[in-house]
């Protein structure tokens, strides 16, 4: 019988990332709160949001989308597991990469389109001051 009612295969697949990981459930804070949105009287009642927190690292996931607790449950453990592999892995450090050298692309197209038009300025007074 599966904990997070999914099939075997996938819990399985989680168990083992966790282990590879270094993730211990005892390292698991989890806290059930009710859902917010649509849903009716059925949201209202039922506690299916699910929040977990990763004691070492402090890093907390808050998951609702679906209706069941129990996948709810699977589903943060899985979104956990992906930050704390970003974390573990530098993928902090390629994603800040990427954002500064998308950060220079940036000035340097508008260092590129200030001299352009800088350039264009003088040319239209000139033209000007000839026809006068």
């Amino acid at each position: 019988m599966s904990i997070f009612n999914v099939s075997e295969k996938k819990e399985k697949a989680l168990l083992d990332r966790m282990r590879e990981l270094n993730v211990n459930e005892n390292d698991l804070e989890e806290h059930f709160i009710r859902s917010s949105g649509p849903g009716g009287q059925k949201v209202n009642k039922t506690s299916s949001c699910v929040s977990l927190r990763h004691i070492p690292t402090d890093i907390t996931v808050k998951y609702q989308c679906e209706r069941s607790q129990a996948l709810n449950r699977f589903f943060a453990r899985r979104t956990l597991l992906d930050q704390i592999e970003r974390l573990q892995k530098g993928f902090v450090k390629e994603e800040k990469k990427r954002i500064d050298k998308i950060k220079s692309q940036k000035r340097k197209k508008k260092k590129r389109t200030k001299e352009k038009l800088s350039a264009l300025k003088p040319k239209q007074s000139d033209t000007n001051e000839n026809n006068d």
